[in-house]
């Protein structure tokens, strides 16, 4: 394989794991957002059972729906951040692989 070839495979690589990077970055604040909704939700529903809080049933209706979302969102995240995650270190090794292939030349500074 060519210099040139094996480095213009290494940018992609570098590109691919730069997007990779944002995916994992999004699903952890979507994670985080994830947990806060059910702990909100379960903390609304208790608030709601022990007479703190009285409303109407849509009340709790919504809190339901929080505890939901948040178990949706934080289980489809979760396996999109592993995906990810693993994708990245195959990427990052193949870089590595890639770089350890290029022949470097050694300069000498003649005096």
């Amino acid at each position: 394989m060519s210099d040139e070839h094996v480095s213009g495979r290494i940018s992609q690589l570098e590109r691919e794991i730069e997007q990779l990077a944002e995916t994992v970055e999004s699903c952890r604040k979507i994670i985080r957002f994830s947990r806060l909704a059910v702990a909100l939700g379960v903390s609304w529903m208790v608030a709601l059972a022990t007479g703190l809080y009285s409303s109407g049933p849509l009340s709790l209706i919504a809190a339901i729906a929080a505890v939901i979302y948040g178990i949706v969102g934080y289980g489809s995240n979760l396996s999109t951040l592993r995906q990810s995650m693993e994708k990245m270190r195959q990427a990052e090794a193949a870089r590595d692989e890639l770089i350890g292939e290029i022949d470097f030349e050694t300069i000498v500074e003649r005096q």
